[in-house]
């Protein structure tokens, strides 16, 4: 039976959500600082409008429904899973102010696609975008790939049930420490970290390459925020391409790869335990996966005979297929060559790549490759129970940071996650194949959609359908958010209206 909502948890709902809300305006507050930092003073009218709208409606929302009340896991769920559509509507409020928007719903589309780390794209003249915009577009990727509760978690809650709760509304359930906050510290620390390395070493390159060091500093720093956190906005239009520097592709494949390992797997190498990379599940079937499709896209693109070298083959194949996987999005080719030059084949090892994605607990999507490691796990059991005499207990073990027993629960979860993922992929397929796209290419821009990657085969710009638009922000927020969230809040609308 549905129990409706009362007042209690509304009020709870409401609590959180303002403190939240009341975090996204200090980020908006970054944004001003770049403004200041490169004298454009028009910009900043559009960042303080956005943080004063974020700090009013926070101290309304805390003051108005102030509360003592512990977090439950029904307000956990429902608070991340409202604060992201909420963040998508503030965060679009600069981005449709800059006049690079057609309309509020692309700015919206951009705003999702940047915090779901996505990297699909609406901006109109994105070369001549201020460097304050572009900013916030590359922020509010590294705010999604963190999470945006983690700020919340970090600095806003005191409790670690309610902590607790809304880490996992964001799909991790992984306890790096012992603390759910000292987990979230953890993730900002690796984080900012990893941030003030990468951003150093692609500068270094841009100014190498010509690049004034502004300039060089700038694109460092949005490069390695959608690179770690598997996003895949660039500051230019021709993505990665634009700086012909095969020094930076590789070392963007280097910062795609660690922005895909799971962040418990950066506290063990952090912790001198290097031995875990040649242990852990998700790295070997990520490892695995990875080898298995890049035959498969090679296979492909020698079947065009399109490039006049075998190192371009393997150059353009591999970092689509790294850029694929980890679900980040990045290209050093134009989305319109995928489709008119690629094979079927190629194209359809993309679409296999985007599927599957990275590790869980980081900042990539999709099915991920712990759960493809378990099912593989689940058939090995299956088939050592044939073969075994019917009174054999099979017990199939892996590792994943530590030994671990392949358990029905963990198996009945993993293949619900994919199955939803799997009708997410088709669903969105159907939509474009119903509005005129063909399959192919309809089925490649939904994947990436919904596992959050940001490839591209043209399908998505300015002039695609307002309905596809909306029905690749509802992918982009659920692939995020892995259902569960999703799903609460179904609930608990339905029961507003019918509970007792």
């Amino acid at each position: 039976m549905l129990l409706r909502p009362t007042i209690k948890d509304i009020r709870i709902i409401f609590y959180y959500l303002g403190k939240i809300v009341f975090g996204i305006g200090l980020f908006a507050l970054l944004a001003v600082i770049i403004g200041i930092i490169f004298k454009e003073w028009e910009p900043l009218n559009d960042f303080l409008l956005t943080a004063g709208i974020c700090f009013l409606w926070g101290l309304i929302s805390i003051s108005l429904f102030k509360t003592e009340e512990e977090i439950s896991w029904l307000h956990g769920m429902l608070i991340v899973c409202i604060c992201w559509l909420v963040a998508m509507f503030l965060g679009a409020i600069p981005l449709y102010l800059s006049g690079h928007y057609v309309s509020y719903l692309d700015s919206c589309f951009e705003a999702m696609s940047g915090l779901a780390t996505t990297g699909l794209t609406l901006i109109v003249d994105l070369d001549h975008f201020s460097f304050t915009h572009n900013f916030w577009r590359h922020l509010m990727m590294f705010i999604g790939g963190q999470g945006i509760v983690i700020v919340a978690i970090s600095f806003f809650t005191r409790g670690y049930g309610g902590a607790f709760k809304m880490y996992v509304g964001e799909a991790r359930e992984e306890r790096i420490l012992p603390s759910i906050v000292s987990t979230a510290h953890f993730i900002l620390l690796v984080s900012v970290v990893y941030l003030i390395l990468g951003t150093a070493v692609l500068s270094a390159i841009c100014v190498a390459e010509g690049m004034r060091l502004p300039s060089a500093i700038f694109n460092g720093l949005c490069i390695f925020m959608a690179g770690f956190d598997t996003g895949g906005f660039t500051p230019y239009s021709q993505n990665i391409y634009y700086y012909h520097s095969f020094i930076f592709e590789l070392v963007s494949v280097i910062i795609m790869i660690l922005g895909t390992l799971n962040f418990k797997l950066h506290y063990c190498l952090w912790a001198g335990k290097h031995k875990e990379l040649l242990k852990d599940i998700e790295i070997i079937t990520f490892f695995i996966t990875s080898m298995l499709i890049f035959l498969i896209v090679l296979i492909g693109l020698f079947q065009t005979g399109i490039y006049n070298h075998i190192v371009i083959y393997f150059r353009k194949g591999f970092y689509h297929l790294i850029s694929a996987h980890t679900g980040t999005g990045f290209s050093i080719i134009y989305p319109n060559q995928i489709r008119r030059e690629w094979s079927a084949l190629a194209i359809l090892g993309l679409i296999l790549a985007m599927s599957l994605g990275g590790s869980t607990c980081s900042t990539t999507g999709a099915i991920k490759a712990l759960r493809i490691g378990v099912i593989f796990k689940t058939i090995s059991q299956e088939i050592k129970k044939i073969l075994l005499p019917e009174l054999s207990v099979v017990v199939e073990k892996f590792h994943h940071t530590k030994d671990l027993v392949l358990e029905d629960k963990q198996i009945r979860s993993v293949f619900l996650i994919t199955l939803c993922y799997i009708f997410l992929y088709v669903l969105g397929a159907l939509v474009a194949v119903g509005l005129g796209y063909p399959f192919l290419e309809a089925i490649f821009e939904s994947v990436s959609a919904s596992a959050n990657v940001g490839l591209s085969t043209g399908i998505t710009q300015v002039s695609m359908p307002a309905l596809l638009k909306i029905i690749y922000i509802l992918q982009m927020w659920i692939g995020r958010l892995e259902f569960m969230s999703i799903f609460t809040l179904l609930g608990f609308l339905i029961s507003i209206i019918k509970g007792r």
